[in-house]
C-alpha cells in the first residue's frame, strides 16, 4: 500500500486512506506508514490529500504519540481551508475520548475556527506559508464541528458553557451574563447544537431558566427554518413549561404547518404531536391547520395530523377522524401505523363510550397485512379497552379469539391466550373461549400449545368455575398428556395437580401478587456468582413482591417512554415525558427497587465492622441521595442517611473528577447545630485513596442519647 502513495490518481490516492483507516483495527502493523501520512500533511500536498491524511493518521496514532503531532493539528485547526480544518476538527472530536488531557489544549485554537479567525495567514507548521494560491471557502461547516469540539472540551465547566452560549446569543456585551461581545453563528447547523448546550445548562441550572427561556423564544423567530423548529421543539420538551410559556413556540409550529416543504411539515406536526400528549390545550389553536393536512400529500404528515387532532380533539369528532384514518392505512408504514395503534389506545381511555368505534377499527387493522410491531401495538390496545371498559370485555375477547385462529406470530399468540385464560373466567360464557384455546392445542407449534394449556388451567381454577367446567378442562388437560413435547406435557400434568386441590388453586393461580423480576433477576446472578452460596437454597422469601396491577403500571410507563423516542426522535438529555415520569406518583416496582436499594445499602453497612455493631440493618435508608455539590465541580459528593436505632450514620458518597490528581485520607468534618449535644460523634471513617472517576464513601456517625426524635442542622467540610 506504502508505494501507491507515489500515484498521481487522486481517486486511487483517497482509497489509500480509506484502506489505512479499515485496516487500523485489525493490523499491527499500521503505524508504519505514519512517515508517509506525515508527508502527505506538507503544505505543498493538495488539499484533498492533506485533510485525508490527517483523518487517517488520527485513526491510527497513539494515544502517546499524540504530543508528537500536537502542534501540526493545532495549526490544521486555525486552517483558512475548511476541508483541512473540518477534518482536524472532527479527528481531534475522536481522539478526545483517548487523550481528553491533550485535547483540551487546544481550546484557543477551536475558539478561533469557532469565531471564524485564523492563524494561518503567517509561517505554517512546517515554515512556509500556508495560504499561497489557497482557495478560502466559504463554508460554515467549520463552525459546527467546532462548536461540538469545543463543547466536549468545557462541558464539565458550567460557567464556561455559559460564557459560550452567551458568546453567541445574539445579545451585546453588558448582556444578562454580564459583559463579553457577542458573535455571529453563519452555520445553522451550529445554531441547532448552540439551542441544545443552552437547554443543557438550563437544566443543570434552573435559576437561569427565565433568562434562557427568553433566548430560545428569540431563537424561534431566527431567519431560518432549522433553527425556529429547534427552538420550537426545545420549549415545548422543557420541563414544567407553562401554557404561557409555550404560546411562541406553538405559533411558530403553527406557521411551519402551512410551509411549502413538506419536510417542515412534517417536523413541526411531529412536535405538535408530542405536545399533545401532555399540553392538549396548548395545541388545540391548531387544530384547524391541521385539518387541512388530514388530506397532505404526505402520508406521514397526514398520520400524525390525525393522531394529533385525536389527542386534542372532543368526542364528537373522534368518528369522522377514525374514519378518515381508515382510508390509507393501507398506503403508510408499519411505522406510522405503531403511532396510529398508540393514539387510538390513549383514546380508549379517554373516550370510553366510543369503544365499539374503536373495537372495529383495531379489529379491521388486525386483518390487514403488518408487521411484528404493528400488529402487537393494535393487539395491546384491545386488551386495554377489555380491561377498563367492561361492557366491550366479551366482544374484544371474541375479536382476540378471531385473530389467533390465523396467527403468524408465535409471540402474539402466546400473549392472547395468557390474556384469554386471565379474563376469560370472569365472562358470563367461558365455554366459547374454551373451543378457541383447545384448537391451538391442536393446531400450533409447542410453544403456542404450551401457553393454550396454561390458559385452560387456569379455566378449570377459575373461583366461578362449576363442577360441569371442571370437568370438561380435566378431560382437555388429560388428552394434553400424550403431546409429544415435554414442556406441554408438563403444563397438562401440573393443570391436572392444580384443578384437583383447591388449596392448590390459592397459591399458585389465584394469587395475584408476583415477584419484582429485577430484582429477582439480580438475586439469582447474585445467588450463581457466590461460591459460598451454592449449598444453600435461594431465599425467595427476601425477593419483594408486588401486585399484577402495580406490575402493569410499570410496564405502561415503559411503554410510554418507548413511545416519546419514537415520536420525538431526541437527542435532549432530558425530555417532557421524562420530567413527568419523574413527577408521577411511585409505583410498586419503584418500591420493589427501592428495596432492593435499601438492601445493597444494609450489605455495605454490615461489611464494615465499626458500622456492623449498631444493629443487623438500617431501621430507614433515604431513598434518594442528596447532592451536596454541582455535577460540574471538581468534587462531586453525595449523602445518604441511614438511621439505626441508637445511631445515625451518614454515607458520603465523593467521586473525583480531576485526572492529575489523587487524593488521600478524604474525610468529611460534621459540625452540628445541636446545642443540647444530643447527638454524639463516634464513628468518622475516611477514603484511604480517592483516584479520578473512581466513586468512593466516607462515612460518620452519630449516637443518640435520648429516645426523643432530634432535630438538627450539620455543616460539613471535605
Amino acid at each position: 500500500i506504502t508505494k501507491l502513495f507515489q500515484c498521481k490518481d487522486m481517486s486511487l490516492r483517497q482509497m489509500v486512506y480509506l484502506t489505512i483507516k479499515e485496516l487500523s483495527t485489525i493490523s499491527e502493523d499500521v503505524i508504519m506508514v505514519t512517515s508517509s501520512l506525515m508527508k502527505d500533511m506538507q503544505p505543498t500536498s493538495e488539499i484533498t490529500y492533506r485533510a485525508n491524511a490527517i483523518r487517517a493518521l488520527c485513526k491510527i496514532v497513539d494515544p502517546s504519540m499524540l504530543p508528537g503531532i500536537e502542534r501540526f493539528l493545532k495549526a490544521a485547526i486555525v486552517e483558512k481551508s475548511a476541508t483541512i480544518a473540518s477534518s482536524s476538527l472532527v479527528s481531534s472530536l475522536h481522539l478526545f475520548n483517548e487523550a481528553k488531557d491533550v485535547v483540551r489544549r487546544w481550546g484557543n485554537e477551536v475558539s478561533e475556527a469557532l469565531n471564524g479567525k485564523s492563524l494561518s495567514q503567517g509561517s505554517s507548521f512546517f515554515g512556509s506559508s500556508s495560504s499561497q494560491g489557497q482557495v478560502v471557502s466559504t463554508s460554515n461547516i467549520v463552525q459546527y464541528h467546532a462548536i461540538g469540539l469545543l463543547y466536549a472540551i468545557r462541558q464539565h465547566d458550567r460557567m464556561a458553557v455559559l460564557k459560550l452560549v452567551q458568546s453567541f446569543s445574539g445579545q451585546k456585551s453588558g448582556g444578562w451574563m454580564g459583559g463579553g461581545s457577542s458573535s455571529a453563528l453563519r452555520s445553522n447547523a451550529a445554531h441547532v447544537m448552540l439551542i441544545r448546550y443552552a437547554v443543557r445548562v438550563m437544566e443543570s441550572d434552573s435559576s437561569l431558566a427565565p433568562q434562557l427561556h427568553g433566548l430560545l423564544e428569540e431563537w424561534i423567530r431566527h431567519r431560518s427554518d432549522m433553527v425556529s423548529l429547534e427552538a420550537a421543539r426545545a420549549v415545548c420538551q422543557l420541563k414544567d413549561v407553562s401554557d404561557k410559556q409555550l404560546t411562541a413556540a406553538v405559533n411558530a409550529l403553527q406557521l411551519f404547518l402551512s410551509s411549502p416543504k413538506a419536510v417542515v411539515r412534517f417536523a413541526a406536526i411531529r412536535t405538535l404531536n408530542v405536545l399533545a400528549r401532555t399540553h392538549p390545550e396548548a395545541v388545540q389553536p391548531c387544530n384547524v391547520d391541521m385539518e387541512g393536512l388530514i388530506t397532505d400529500s404526505n402520508r406521514s404528515v397526514a398520520t400524525f395530523a390525525i393522531t394529533t387532532l385525536l389527542k386534542t380533539g372532543n368526542e364528537a369528532s373522534v368518528e369522522r377522524l377514525m374514519k378518515q384514518m381508515q382510508g390509507f392505512m393501507a398506503e403508510i408504514s408499519d411505522e406510522f401505523k405503531i403511532i396510529v395503534a398508540e393514539a387510538v389506545r390513549s383514546l380508549c381511555g379517554k373516550f370510553p363510550s366510543k369503544h365499539g368505534l374503536f373495537l372495529g377499527f383495531l379489529s379491521g387493522v388486525l386483518r390487514d397485512e403488518g408487521g411484528y410491531e404493528f400488529k402487537r401495538a393494535a393487539i395491546e390496545a384491545i386488551v386495554d379497552l377489555a380491561k377498563h371498559v367492561g361492557e366491550c370485555r366479551e366482544v374484544a375477547l371474541g375479536h382476540l379469539c378471531e385473530f389467533i385462529e390465523d396467527c403468524e406470530f408465535t409471540k402474539l399468540s402466546v400473549r392472547v391466550l395468557h390474556f384469554l385464560g386471565e379474563e376469560g373466567p370472569a365472562t358470563a360464557r367461558p365455554t366459547v373461549y374454551i373451543r378457541h384455546i383447545y384448537n391451538r392445542v391442536v393446531l400450533e407449534n409447542a410453544v403456542v400449545r404450551a401457553a393454550a394449556v396454561s390458559a385452560l388451567a387456569k379455566f378449570g381454577a377459575a373461583p366461578r368455575a362449576d363442577a360441569a367446567l371442571q370437568r370438561s378442562v380435566r378431560v382437555l388437560l388429560a388428552r394434553c398428556l400424550d403431546d409429544r413435547d415435554d414442556e406441554v406435557r408438563d403444563r397438562a400434568a401440573w393443570g391436572l395437580r392444580m384443578t384437583a386441590a383447591d388449596q392448590t388453586r390459592a397459591r399458585y393461580v389465584r394469587d395475584d401478587s408476583t415477584f419484582s423480576l429485577a430484582v429477582l433477576e439480580r438475586r439469582l446472578v447474585a445467588y450463581c456468582a457466590d461460591p459460598h452460596a451454592k449449598g444453600a437454597r435461594f431465599d425467595f422469601a427476601a425477593v419483594p413482591r408486588i401486585s399484577r396491577a402495580q406490575e402493569e403500571e410499570t410496564r405502561h410507563r415503559v411503554r410510554l417512554d418507548a413511545m416519546d423516542q419514537v415520536l420525538t426522535g431526541s437527542t435532549l438529555p432530558a425530555t417532557q415525558a421524562a420530567g413527568a415520569k419523574e413527577d408521577a406518583p411511585k409505583s410498586a416496582g419503584a418500591g420493589a427497587e427501592e428495596a432492593d436499594r435499601a438492601a445493597q445499602y444494609a450489605r455495605q453497612l454490615a461489611a464494615i465492622p465499626e458500622l456492623a455493631a449498631f444493629g443487623e440493618r438500617p431501621l430507614v435508608s433515604s431513598q434518594r441521595a442528596a447532592e451536596l455539590t454541582e455535577a460540574e465541580t471538581e468534587y462531586v459528593v453525595r449523602c445518604v442517611k441511614h438511621v439505626y436505632e441508637r445511631h445515625i450514620v451518614f454515607q458520603f458518597d465523593v467521586t473525583n473528577t480531576i485526572a492529575e490528581q489523587v487524593l488521600e485520607q478524604v474525610e468529611v468534618a460534621m459540625e452540628s447545630d445541636d446545642i443540647d449535644g444530643l447527638l454524639q460523634p463516634v464513628v468518622a471513617m475516611a477514603i484511604p485513596v480517592l483516584r479520578y472517576d473512581a466513586p468512593a464513601a466516607a462515612y460518620v456517625a452519630f449516637e443518640r442519647l435520648t429516645e426523643d426524635a432530634v432535630a438538627a442542622s450539620f455543616a460539613c467540610t471535605l
